[in-house]
């Protein structure tokens, strides 16, 4: 039996999204750890690196979304891929903190380019009936790469960072690249079809009797145009202000606040990441059977709780559950965020879409570091800053609760 292409590119993905979050998003609290002492830099100029990460992607959003609705997501992929390896390269070169800054614009272009934006837009293209499923492949890579952070902080204590940011960026060339070149651009172009389903089938026409609902077909100036695309925005920044300051700043909390080694606290998030594994897969298949709103809304809840454990944990206890909680939420609620803008707008534009999505969610990206790590340095601890990591993941809550579909154009018109 042929095995539909999408999920061959689904399966790509996922093993690109291992390969950032393992080298790089789950693992740059090990780097800030150890820089931190080594070079003798403040938690508040590392947050502005891990910032940089979110700030290419609020920058590039909107032309890699016109590229990939025009041209396909092949070719951005693989130039992503070079720059993200060659990045980890000059990165094990640097000596001073603008060499850093320097090396870790060149990691954030590839990974906007080779990332979970026009990775999750080229999956799309494929898929309707079964995107949260297809979407959950894709955010499994990601949450599977953090199980593997306490190989990257051994590896940094072993061999030392330098060692291992070179190693880093060859591996993620000669794994990436091949990877890249499996991606096509839509089913229709290759003689498949959306979810694999030729439309004039038996199998196609019961699917649609059992959802007569067309699927919404908004370009980008009509999508920007409603309440509904402004609210998934924002709420997907509020999480990621949560998502991005733990990535950041959760090692570096336990080596201060309870004396780990950057090795002994990658174990909680290698205990994060196999929580988020789970919440994964689960949202894949719920997100496909229930309303994607009104979990990610319970997902932000979950969040709340998880930083208020991390805040004031005494033991290791309280770190698990930390762990659990986090993990599951994010697990959850990740494959929702991009599934939920197909859902309400459709795939005509929706790499535009997503690219201007992107720009606003980067805001959240860039915040969370920056404002935990400021408030550190102010107040000599975490404490205070991880308090309002929490008061904004309530905030996101109530924004996703609100986020209701759109009416597009062609229901409306059948309505009238």
């Amino acid at each position: 039996m042929k095995v539909f292409y999408g999920w061959k590119m689904a399966f790509a993905a996922s093993g690109l999204q291992i390969i950032q979050a393992m080298l790089l998003f789950q693992a740059f609290g090990a780097y800030v750890a150890v820089l931190t002492t080594e070079m003798g830099w403040s938690k508040t100029s590392l947050s502005a690196a891990s910032a940089m990460l979110s700030l290419e992607a609020a920058l590039l959003g909107p032309i890699v979304g016109w590229f990939l609705d025009r041209f396909g997501a092949k070719g951005v992929i693989k130039i992503g891929i070079l720059m993200f390896g060659l990045g980890f390269i000059g990165m094990s070169q640097i000596e001073t903190l603008t060499g850093f800054y320097l090396s870790i614009a060149v990691i954030a272009v590839g990974a906007s380019m080779a990332g979970y934006f026009p990775l999750n837009v080229a999956v799309i293209q494929w898929f309707e009936k079964k995107r949260a499923r297809a979407l959950s492949i894709v955010g499994l890579g990601f949450a599977l790469g953090g199980v593997f952070v306490p190989v990257v902080a051994g590896a940094i204590e072993m061999f030392g960072w330098r060692a291992t940011a070179m190693g880093c960026g060859i591996a993620a060339i000669v794994v990436g690249y091949p990877l890249a070149n499996l991606f096509r651009r839509r089913p229709e172009d290759y003689g498949e079809f959306v979810d694999g389903i030729d439309p004039n089938s038996a199998a196609a026409a019961s699917s649609k009797s059992a959802n007569s609902s067309p699927e919404p077909d908004f370009t980008a100036r009509e999508a920007l145009q409603t309440r509904a695309f402004w609210l998934l925005a924002v709420g997907h920044a509020l999480a990621l202000v949560v998502v991005m300051a733990v990535n950041t700043h959760a090692i570096n909390h336990m080596r201060i606040a309870l004396g780990y080694s950057i090795s002994q606290a990658s174990f909680f998030i290698m205990l994060m990441t196999m929580f988020q594994v789970l919440g994964v897969l689960a949202g894949g298949y719920l997100g496909d059977k229930f309303d994607k709103r009104i979990m990610a809304a319970g997902c932000m809840l979950l969040h709340a709780l998880a930083m208020f454990f991390l805040t004031y944990a005494t033991s290791a206890a309280e770190l698990v559950f930390f762990a659990i909680t986090h993990g599951l939420a994010w697990g959850l609620r990740g494959p929702f965020m991009q599934a939920i803008r197909a859902d309400y707008f459709g795939r005509r534009a929706i790499g535009m879409i997503l690219g201007i999505s992107a720009m606003v969610a980067a805001v959240g990206q860039m915040l969370g570091p920056l404002l935990a790590g400021f408030l550190g340095d102010l107040t000599g601890n975490y404490v205070l800053g991880f308090n309002v990591l929490s008061v904004i993941a309530l905030a996101g809550a109530v924004v996703f609760w609100l986020a209701k579909p759109p009416q597009s154009r062609s229901v409306s018109a059948q309505v009238v």
